[in-house]
């Protein structure tokens, strides 16, 4: 899969920061989405009027999240928050992130049936997305492989691996123009040990996004630090 597939999964998660470590909060609205193409939006204009021809397209809710309590449904396509026009998802994400947590937000949403307000209160993003959030920003992206089978004679070693590896780096990133590549394992971040993904994102949920980050990175035998500068 692309980096940028990945990172399309990723940030459609709809979280942001503020600019202080100590006042730093993850709203969340718990979907993922797109742009919509030029024919959806040109349908979208001759169903429901020239000036429907925008939005943003859900393409899931995430089960528990406040969209989902709130009645958001995969399909929705988002036309306007708290009355303000929304053309595009970087505009749905800055909009959402100046929102505080445990606030409301009215999302006018076009369905089938028409167009309607939902109300939704924003909540803290769960720690281990938020260090997924942190981690596309600064250019790469965590998984943790389901499996690591290995043959050894006519036995299969179907043990869980556990390591935070790096699956994929955003093009022009400070990941990409700090030299990680698509393999490495993070072993550790600004210092703090980690032996998981999931380790790795806990502890990257506690990065401050616009100061440097440095991690400890193991490359086949040997491991070697590198510092990730924001834009």
């Amino acid at each position: 899969m692309s980096g940028r597939r990945l990172l399309a999964g990723v940030l459609v998660l709809v979280a942001a920061w503020t600019s202080t470590v100590e006042a730093r909060a993850y709203p969340w609205l718990g979907v993922r989405i797109r742009d919509l193409s030029e024919q959806e939006m040109e349908e979208l204009a001759s169903r429901h009027g020239v000036r429907e021809g925008f939005g943003v397209y859900i393409v899931d809710v995430v089960q528990g999240a406040p969209a989902a309590k709130a009645g958001l449904k995969q399909g929705d396509i988002v036309v306007a928050v708290n009355g303000r026009p929304m053309v595009e998802t970087r505009l749905l994400q800055r909009v959402l992130a100046a929102v505080d947590v445990e606030n409301d937000v009215r999302l006018t949403v076009l369905r089938t049936e028409g167009r309607r307000d939902i109300v939704v209160r924003l909540t803290l993003m769960p720690p281990q997305l938020a260090g997924e959030r942190t981690a596309v920003d600064f250019g790469f992206v965590l998984r943790e492989p389901e499996t690591a089978r290995q043959a050894v004679g006519r036995t299969i070693d179907r043990t869980p691996s556990t390591v935070a590896s790096i699956v994929a780096i955003i093009p022009r990133s400070p990941a990409e123009r700090a030299g990680l590549t698509v393999g490495d394992v993070v072993v550790a971040v600004d210092g703090r040990s980690v032996t998981t993904a999931d380790g790795a994102r806990e502890v990257l949920a506690d990065v401050d996004p616009t100061r440097p980050v440095r991690l400890t990175v193991r490359r086949g035998q040997q491991e070697r630090a590198v510092t990730l500068t924001p834009r």
